[in-house]
């Protein structure tokens, strides 16, 4: 690997398997000088405080509610570089979901670092996902 990259990237290194299908990456590389933006958790609810209980329906609007933190800095999901998901009760199947929806937003396959936690609730009754975001401004 170039020691003197001028973008951020997204390496998935020989000898670990492929992350892809699981939908995140193994690792992200930011260069000197870059901004980094956080976004804290976002879950499910929307602006208004109403919580659907339904996993998929979380999911999709933890995801709107991030674009809409991106798009405040002049961002968008391609910028992020790391992701941290918890679940509440944890399955299989709300590991297919997850996937599915983030291979929605990330049609490239180049998803970013991920680290799912698997967690008996969340901060509001009702919350079964929470996903924190670390973005990168491009100088």
């Amino acid at each position: 690997m170039e020691n003197d990259i001028k973008t951020p990237q997204l390496i998935n290194p020989a000898g670990l398997y492929d992350p892809t299908p699981n939908a995140y990456s193994h690792m992200a590389v930011v260069p000197a000088g870059h901004t980094l933006v956080y976004i804290s958790g976002q879950g499910g609810e929307t602006a208004d405080g109403h919580l659907v209980n339904d996993f998929r329906t979380q999911v999709k609007q933890a995801f709107a509610n991030l674009a809409t933190a991106l798009a405040s800095q002049g961002l968008t999901f391609q910028d992020v570089v790391k992701q941290t998901t918890l679940v509440v009760d944890h399955t299989e199947n709300k590991l297919h979901i997850l996937g599915e929806e983030t291979s929605l937003i990330w049609t490239d396959k180049k998803f970013p670092v991920n680290t799912l936690i698997p967690v008996p609730r969340l901060a509001l009754d009702g919350m079964l996902i929470e996903i924190e975001m670390l973005a990168v401004k491009r100088s």
